[in-house]
């Protein structure tokens, strides 16, 4: 049984998801990186499809009939798009996903432009970001219109970022600024949902490495809408029995919250109801043969695929899992036991013969 989980796999396949950007719409290029690492697996009998939205699903024979799991986490992260190109060539933006404009002041980004696929970099200001000039700069409120992106290049008009191919639509990729720490931290924003992508990932090569397949056919689906609400609504198999999401907002640490970032947290309920009772029970009693450290919590401000399923009408037990984040939609942490929590509890869960 592939009860090992290389850590050392997981990280490297993290720290490559975290250094791709991805913002909402904008996944291309990342899901060609999950399909490279799945490919290399050379994982028998894997079947790989691009939904019509953009998701990729790959599914695994399982050793028995009967019964179709699935798997889910998203590529996508927050993000940006341009607005409104200002007369002073700086950039308005509009968000993707929800989350607030101090959380990535002075942060720097990437525009990808649309039409071109050229990219600029720039920085994420306040409209008056200097104590020295206003002060504004302490007291001024950070909403759409007071924010805006000075772009690195010779530009201070409308009409020379125009010029530069920057228009209206494209989009803002925030940089990640990956670090791990000797201490097993990893630091840096968008590990809602890379983690969760890296632990599938994780999963599946503990699988290709020992030669196994889960116990019942499973579906692995890497969604690219989640944070703007519709992942999953669509293009999961229509055969599915019951999905197990991971996701990293699913364990935000903070005040009143059960979660730390040295366990796999188990979710009992977010904002749109109870996750289901029998699949919960089932996965803390596979926790506690195993040995994996886990914590079960509920999340008030929260939504995941799961939820965006079985709004669209989606018939099957869902549970939701997840590595302890702090920080969440900022710039965020775990850690490795974290990490290796989350993806031993998956592995054990596909292995399971119990329905």
């Amino acid at each position: 049984m592939p009860e090992q989980v290389d850590s050392a796999y997981l990280v490297d396949s993290l720290v490559e998801l975290l250094e791709t950007p991805s913002p909402t719409g904008y996944h291309d290029e990342i899901m060609a990186r999950v399909e490279g690492r799945l490919r290399a697996l050379a994982l028998p009998g894997l079947e790989m499809v691009r939904t019509t939205k953009g998701a990729l699903l790959a599914t695994l024979p399982g050793r028995a009939t009967g019964g179709h799991r699935a798997l889910s986490a998203h590529v996508d992260t927050l993000g940006a798009m341009v607005r409104e190109v200002k007369s002073n060539g700086r950039l308005m933006l509009t968000q993707l996903g929800g989350y607030a404009w101090n959380s990535v002041e002075n942060e720097n980004v990437t525009v990808h432009t649309v039409r071109d696929s050229l990219r600029y970099r720039g920085t994420i200001q306040s409209v008056n970001p200097s104590v020295h000039t206003s002060e504004q700069a302490r007291t001024g409120k950070r909403e759409d219109a007071r924010m805006e992106v000075r772009v690195d290049a010779r530009t201070a008009s409308k009409d020379e970022t125009l010029a530069l191919g920057i228009e209206v639509g494209d989009f803002v990729s925030f940089d990640p600024r990956v670090e791990l720490t000797d201490t097993g931290y990893v630091k840096s924003r968008h590990l809602d949902d890379k983690a969760g992508v890296a632990v599938m990932l994780a999963v599946l090569e503990a699988l290709s490495r020992a030669g196994q397949q889960p116990a019942r056919r499973t579906s692995f689906f890497f969604s690219n809408y989640e944070e703007v609400g519709h992942g999953a609504s669509a293009g999961l198999p229509d055969d599915l029995d019951e999905l197990l999401v991971i996701d990293m907002a699913a364990s935000t640490t903070g005040e009143h919250q059960n979660s730390d970032e040295y366990a796999v947290g188990i979710c009992a309920k977010d904002s749109t109801g109870p996750y289901d009772l029998a699949l919960r029970q089932r996965l803390m009693a596979l926790a506690q043969a195993h040995e994996v450290a886990y914590r079960i919590d509920t999340y008030p401000h929260y939504g995941s695929d799961g939820s965006a399923f079985l709004r669209s009408g989606g018939d099957v037990r869902v549970g939701l899992i997840g590595p302890g984040v702090d920080a969440s939609h900022a710039y965020e942490r775990t850690h490795r036991d974290s990490l290796l929590a989350a993806a031993r509890l998956a592995l054990h869960y596909l292995l399971a013969e119990d329905e």
